[in-house]
């Protein structure tokens, strides 16, 4: 299966090299800036390609890597050649294969979702990272099993999710990613309370978020906790809550609920319920 880019930005960059790296053909890149193009293409040995159509032609699987509102105008574009027998995929984390690409199966062709759970920050490195990246696919059903063992062949992890479950998943990658900056904020703005200046409260946060990152990572969620909750220490979440604000203690309850889950599983004869019904009662009362 030959395979074409559709943009070159880091997603096209990153699994461009990764599947000429994992012996799948890359035909090469077409973009609307043609530098862009030019240098993923001289970046994975592959060639630069001035039109759509010129790409879709030489390719069986073509990978829409523009920015996630450019999806359907390009496909929809490519669609007025004729693209039967093609298959098409996005990496958006929020857009359904059938949103994205309406009516693909009357036209003879296939579309999905493929997402890599992971924030690809460097176009010129991240390949590296993929074997170890969980990949998120939906879309056409007749021909799921097929792309999953497909793109398994060249070692991603696939796991499938139904179009209904896009949202829910997408939601879930952002928590553990982009709102993980929320909490760390929030944080460096209590400890600037404390006297800490903003560029020492990162510093002071940096080794106590990676230490905890890379624990999570080796030894698993259950393992990596530590901290009041854990211990059933009523009395620290109590002053905990006493220092915040009212919309800081609203969120303090919601994680700490969440962590006496975790704790509960990993101490399963230790009683939490006083720390359950003490959030409960502070979550009631805002």
């Amino acid at each position: 299966m030959k395979v074409g880019f559709i943009g070159a930005g880091k997603v096209g960059f990153t699994l461009g090299k990764y599947f000429c790296m994992h012996g799948i053909e890359v035909t090469g890149y077409c973009s609307r800036n043609i530098q862009s193009a030019q240098d993923a293409a001289n970046f994975t040995g592959t060639k630069v390609f001035r039109s759509t159509f010129d790409l879709l032609d030489v390719s069986d699987v073509l990978f829409l890597t523009v920015p996630d509102m450019s999806i359907c105008s390009v496909y929809e574009e490519l669609c007025y050649t004729g693209i039967q027998n093609k298959i098409f995929c996005h990496c958006s984390g929020a857009l359904t294969a059938h949103k994205a690409f309406p009516q693909i199966q009357e036209l003879g062709a296939a579309g999905f979702s493929v997402h890599p759970l992971f924030a690809i920050s460097d176009k010129y490195h991240a390949y590296g990272e993929l074997a170890d990246v969980f990949f998120a696919l939906e879309g056409t059903a007749d021909r799921l099993d097929w792309m999953k063992n497909w793109l398994m062949s060249s070692g991603l992890k696939i796991n499938v999710i139904s179009p209904a479950a896009k949202i829910k998943y997408h939601c879930a990658a952002a928590l553990a990613s982009n709102y993980v900056l929320a909490l760390v904020s929030l944080s460096r703005s209590l400890l600037e309370e404390c006297g800490f200046s903003a560029n020492d409260a990162e510093l002071a946060l940096k080794p106590l978020f990676w230490g905890n990152a890379q624990h999570i990572a080796e030894d698993g969620l259950q393992q990596a906790l530590t901290g009041p909750v854990e211990r059933g220490d009523l009395e620290t979440v109590k002053k905990h809550l006493d220092c915040l604000s009212a919309e800081q203690r609203q969120l303090y309850c919601l994680l700490a609920k969440e962590l006496t889950k975790v704790a509960q599983d990993k101490h399963p004869m230790r009683d939490y319920t006083a720390i359950t019904e003490y959030l409960e009662a502070m979550s009631r009362k805002g």
